[in-house]
This record gives C-alpha cells, sequence and structure tokens, in this order.
C-alpha cells in the first residue's frame, strides 16, 4: 500500500491519534478511510456499502469513547469496517477476507477492539445488555458499552427481546446506536430535527428532566402522569421515538449520521443521560463511492471490482441460486398453489425473477427466520405449497420452528437451503456446514442434495408434489453443475422416487457414495484413480439423505470392501453417520470398512471457497489419494 498518499492514515497507530484531531482533521480522515476501504475491497471483495456509510460514525464513536474499556458492539458486521482500520488493524486491513488474514465481520480474539463475534444479525443489544450487566457486577460502572444496529437487524425478533429486557433494567451508561441508512424508520433528517436533538440530549435539558422526575415521584403522582404525557405528546409531535420510550429508553434521533460535529457533541450529551438511551442516526449506504450510493442492494456484499468503475471482477457464471430460481418460475406457473417466503434473501436466494412474475405469491419476511418458518406453516395449512428460502447458516435460527411448527405437524413446506457446504471468504459464520446434521434427526423430514442442475430440477418438483411433510434440498454456493448425466437432461421435469440413490459408474472394491456438490468431485476422483492405477472404484449419487436408499446400500456393502461417504457437511452426525447406523441396522458394519470424509469437527476459518475445500480434503485429488490408499489396503487384506 502506498501510504504516502494518504495524509493522515499513513502515520495512524491508535484511536488516540484520532482524538488529537479537530473535526476539519477528522473530517479529512473520513475521507482518507473511505478511499482505503474502496482499495483494499476492490481487491478482496467485501460488505462495501454499509461500512461505507458508517465512518463518520466510527470516528465519532473513538473520538467520545474509550474502547476497549468503553465495549462497542456491532451487529452483523457489516459496518465494522473503518472500525478495524482505525483500532489496531490499519496495516492488517489489505488482509481482508483472504486466507490467514483478517476476517471479514468482527471477530473476538482478533483484537481487543472486537468485544464480540458477530455474523448473523439483530445479537448486538442482547450481547452489550448482557456485558453491560457483567461490567456492573465486577465493579467496572464507570465503562460505557454501546451497540451499534442496523434498522434492517432490527427487524430481527432478538433485537426487540434485548430492547425489551433493557427497558426493564434499565441500565446506566448503556447506547443503543440505530444506523438507519434505508430510512425504514423515518426520514426527517435536517436543521430542525438536528436543533431539536441537541438541545434536548444536553446535559442541561436532561437534569432539569430528571430533577421534576424525581420531585414529582416522591410528591404528587399525578403531576408525574401528566408530565409524562405532556411529554410524550411533545415527543411524538417532532420524533418518531415514541416506541423506544415506551420500551423504557431515553430516545434520541433522527441525526445526520455524517456530520462529525453533530454526532460527537451528541454523543458527549448522551454520556450524562440516566437509564438506556436509543441514539437514531441517518446514514448513506455505499456513501462517498457512486457506484455502490446508487446501488445499495448490490453493494451489500460484492466480490472484486473495478474501482474506477465497479464493474465485477468475477466471470459471470449461471449460479445455483439462479438456477433454483428459475425453476420455482417454471413450476410455479404450472401451480398456483406454489408461494415463495424468505427473511431478506430474495436476491441471493434467486427469487428476484418470482418475486417480480408473482408479487401476490412472494413473501420477504426481513430478518425474521423464525416468523418465516411459522408463517410458511401456516400457509401450508390451508392447502398451499410454501417454498421457504434460507441460506444454510440463517435456517439454524429457525429450528424449533421447522421442528414444532413444520415437522411436527407433518405440513409440507419444502424448505430451500441454499449456500449449504463452505461459501468461502465470509467464513465461520456464513459456512453451511451443520444443516445435514441437524435435520437428519427430526421426524417426517425428507432430505435431498442434487449433483446438478437437472436434477436439482427434478428434486423441485418431486418435493412440490410431496405431500407427507417437510421435503429439504440443500446446494452450495457458486456456479451450478450443468449436467453430470450421460445423456442430455430433459427438459421436462421428472418425479425423482423419494429414497432412491443411482450408480453413475460401476466399480470393485471400493464405493463412493458422495452427496450434492460432492458427486462431481468423486466422479473426477475416480477418473484420477482410474489413469493411476487402472482400478475402477464405484461412484453412486446418494442424492437423498434421508430417507437412505437401504436396498442399494446393502447391495454395496456385500459387493465391495471399502465404502467412502463424502459430504460437504460436518461428519459429526451427516450422511456418514447415516450410512453407519444403517449397516449397523442390517448388521453388515463388520462385512465392510466405512470411512467418512466430510467437515471436520471445527469451525473452518475463511478464505476462497475451493482453497478452503482442498483443505478439509474434498477437492478430487485429495479424494483419489484416499481411494488408492484404500484400494491397496483392500487389496492387501485379500
Amino acid at each position: 500500500m502506498d501510504w504516502e498518499k494518504f495524509e493522515l492514515l499513513k502515520d495512524y497507530r491508535s484511536p488516540e491519534d484520532l482524538k488529537r484531531l479537530d473535526f476539519e482533521g477528522l473530517k479529512k480522515l473520513a475521507q482518507e478511510v473511505r478511499r482505503y476501504i474502496i482499495e483494499v475491497t476492490s481487491r478482496t471483495g467485501g460488505h462495501v456499502g454499509a461500512s461505507l456509510g458508517a465512518v463518520e460514525l466510527v470516528i465519532a464513536l473513538l473520538k467520545v469513547f474509550n474502547p476497549p474499556d468503553d465495549v462497542v458492539v456491532w451487529d452483523v458486521g457489516h459496518q465494522a469496517y473503518a472500525w478495524k482500520i482505525l483500532t489496531d488493524r490499519k496495516e492488517a486491513f489489505k488482509t481482508l477476507r483472504q486466507y490467514g488474514g483478517i476476517a471479514g465481520f468482527i471477530k473476538r480474539g482478533e483484537s481487543p477492539f472486537d468485544a464480540f463475534t458477530v455474523g448473523h444479525s439483530s445479537t448486538s443489544i442482547s450481547a452489550a445488555l448482557g456485558i453491560r450487566k457483567g461490567k456492573d457486577l465486577i465493579g467496572r460502572k464507570e465503562d460505557y458499552t454501546i451497540a451499534v444496529i442496523g434498522d434492517g437487524a432490527l427487524t430481527g425478533g432478538e433485537a426487540w427481546e434485548g430492547l425489551n429486557n433493557a427497558g426493564q433494567l434499565r441500565p446506566d451508561r448503556f447506547i443503543v446506536i440505530l444506523n438507519d441508512n434505508e430510512m425504514s424508520i423515518s426520514p426527517n433528517v435536517g436543521a430542525v430535527s438536528n436543533y431539536l436533538n441537541k438541545v434536548y440530549s444536553g446535559k442541561v435539558v436532561q437534569e432539569i428532566r430528571q430533577k421534576i422526575k424525581s420531585l414529582l415521584e416522591n410528591n404528587f403522582k399525578p403531576g408525574l402522569k401528566l408530565m409524562k404525557l405532556l411529554e410524550e405528546f411533545m415527543k411524538g409531535l417532532i420524533s418518531p421515538g415514541i416506541l423506544f420510550e415506551e420500551l423504557g429508553f431515553n430516545y434520541i434521533g433522527v441525526i445526520d449520521g455524517h456530520d462529525i460535529p453533530l454526532l460527537v457533541q451528541t454523543l458527549e450529551n448522551i454520556k450524562h443521560i440516566k437509564g438506556p438511551v436509543l441514539l437514531h442516526v441517518r446514514t448513506i449506504k455505499g456513501k462517498g463511492y457512486k457506484p455502490a450510493e446508487e446501488n445499495p442492494t448490490k453493494w451489500h456484499g460484492v466480490g472484486p471490482y473495478k474501482l474506477e468503475t465497479g464493474e465485477s471482477l468475477k466471470k459471470k457464471s449461471r449460479s445455483w441460486s439462479q438456477a433454483f430460481g428459475d425453476a420455482l418460475v417454471e413450476l410455479a406457473e404450472q401451480n398456483d398453489k406454489i408461494v415463495a417466503i424468505t427473511p431478506a434473501m430474495k436476491e441471493g436466494s434467486g427469487l428476484s425473477r418470482f418475486a417480480e412474475r408473482f408479487p401476490d405469491r412472494f413473501f420477504d419476511v426481513g430478518i425474521a427466520e423464525q416468523h418465516a418458518a411459522t408463517f410458511s406453516a401456516g400457509l401450508a395449512t390451508q392447502g398451499l405449497k410454501p417454498v421457504l428460502c434460507y441460506y444454510s447458516t440463517f435456517m439454524q435460527r429457525a429450528y424449533d420452528q421447522i421442528i414444532h411448527d413444520i415437522a411436527l405437524q407433518k405440513l409440507p413446506v419444502v424448505l430451500a437451503i441454499d449456500r449449504a457446504g463452505l461459501v468461502g471468504e465470509d467464513g465461520p459464520t456464513h459456512h453451511g456446514a451443520f444443516d445435514l446434521s441437524y435435520l437428519r434427526c427430526v421426524p417426517n423430514m425428507v432430505i435431498a442434495a442434487p449433483k446438478d442442475e437437472a436434477e436439482l430440477r427434478n428434486l423441485l418438483y418431486t418435493a412440490i408434489k410431496w405431500d407427507k411433510g417437510p421435503f429439504a434440498i440443500r446446494y452450495p454456493r457458486g456456479a451450478v453443475v450443468e449436467s453430470l448425466s450421460e445423456t442430455p437432461p430433459k427438459a421436462a421435469f421428472e418425479e425423482i422416487e423419494v429414497g432412491s440413490w443411482e450408480v453413475l459408474k460401476r466399480g470393485e472394491k471400493v464405493a463412493l457414495l458422495a452427496v450434492g456438490i460432492a458427486v462431481s468431485w468423486a466422479l473426477e476422483a475416480a477418473k484420477i484413480v482410474e489413469e493411476k492405477t487402472g482400478k475402477t472404484p464405484t461412484v453412486v449419487n446418494a442424492r437423498f439423505v434421508k430417507p437412505l436408499d437401504a436396498d442399494l446400500l446393502k447391495e454395496i456393502a456385500k459387493t465391495h470392501d471399502v465404502i467412502i461417504t463424502v459430504e460437504e457437511n460436518t461428519i459429526v452426525g451427516g450422511f456418514g453417520s447415516a450410512v453407519l447406523e444403517e449397516l449397523n441396522r442390517q448388521g453388515l458394519l463388520n462385512t465392510v470398512k466405512v470411512v467418512n470424509l466430510g467437515l471436520p469437527d471445527s469451525f473452518v476459518e475463511h478464505g476462497n471457497q475451493n482453497l478452503l475445500r482442498e483443505k478439509v480434503g474434498l477437492l478430487p485429488e485429495k479424494l483419489a489419494q484416499n481411494i488408492i490408499k484404500y484400494m491397496q489396503i483392500a487389496i492387501y487384506n485379500q
């Protein structure tokens, strides 16, 4: 990095440097941080829009407060690139999201300034409240605790649970900053609003307010009620914060989140307010970078791009998400009972075409994964065919609803599980490593994973026709596998027998039972083995994880020496475990050796998707090495 072009940032070492700057210096620092974020993310990709929008807020927080003693908890972490740069990771920021580099989200242990690991939304208020009460109990009452949450994350139920509990506990030195960058709550930012909030947050006004309140509490209860009614009426005229006031917060807002002097003065004033405070700031997503400002949805998260134009540097290819979305539209054209539901993942889940074509049958419920599941269950009771679209990592948050509200009632909800397996640079908070394991133990559940696009289409068709309970289909992030069949796929949808596998290659000694995307790796590995040894392993597309194809598994166990299961899911309780359980049930464990390959029993770090797959031994070369090893063992033991 050529630091000479950054007048202030080149010599920046810690928040102490920031505290010495005047407001003009802080404004210049904001410009340089913004430019640095754009330069780095143009090479690494990342969550650009929200972080560009929060630069001035980060600077104001570091100017007024003293982290890490004063704790700042960021929700999700989409907003926190400036925080990383201006705390202690200016140099390390160049390694953002790269294998061995710093994480794209806030990560406890990466820095003393990162108080709480995040990646899923709506957790900041609960975590900060726990930290606040923890500090009170260990004698650190003088420290401040701040939660920064975006307006999108405020749609999550846990955020409101945290607000409710904070209003009940009413801790001092506890601040929630609502970073509103989509005008989803209120657009009333301007000179008058700024002035009113500057006055209202001032120390003198708050001291008078508290003294009057105390006097009335002790001497005149009806007067207290009257004062509260008058205060709520007046605040209701000038601000949207009455809901937060009713929850027990002192509401300040809306103020301009890009006005550093205003932010600093307001935060200084808030430090003196008794009880919990909610500060509502308004920011512009993508601030300072024209492509991001003009298309904030696209720039929520992007890959590497041309710095000058914002044009993506990644070669565009048809994704699993697009293939799923296109198939769903085709099926919905034929079946008016099909409805689609997603918790704030319309674009990511490939549902944009469906939403445009069938607006009355599409439901984006916001960041509310639990509600999405139960809402889908309700739709199913009315004879509709809900297709509930999650990222694997986010579906974890709706586990109880999937069990209690869907599976227990045998409701035919289709679970379309995107980003299953390793997702790459977003790391352990976003890897879809556990869905096969945690769904497999749920009664009435069917679980399938397609090997290619044609099978994805046919499994979706099969799932929609299934009426005996929930039907889950999982597929990975990235370019779709077009076809692994020897014959061209048919254009028409075909129903697949539930619980059936298919043998793609007949061989001897060793059988590979692969699930989903791993089928393509297994076929490629088999070719490598044939080239190196002249021996052919059997390759099976185990497209159903529940129910298994018990008959075919029995035949394979009796005709092979070794079975190797391959899945991009944790090996704990996943597909391989299901195979072992079934072989044990059939009394065949003594007749065949079983080797389970999959994700390790640990959290896999961030990095390039295929690099991570190579590291855990799932790509063809590593698979081939394992096959050859066990083939040699089988021959030796004859």
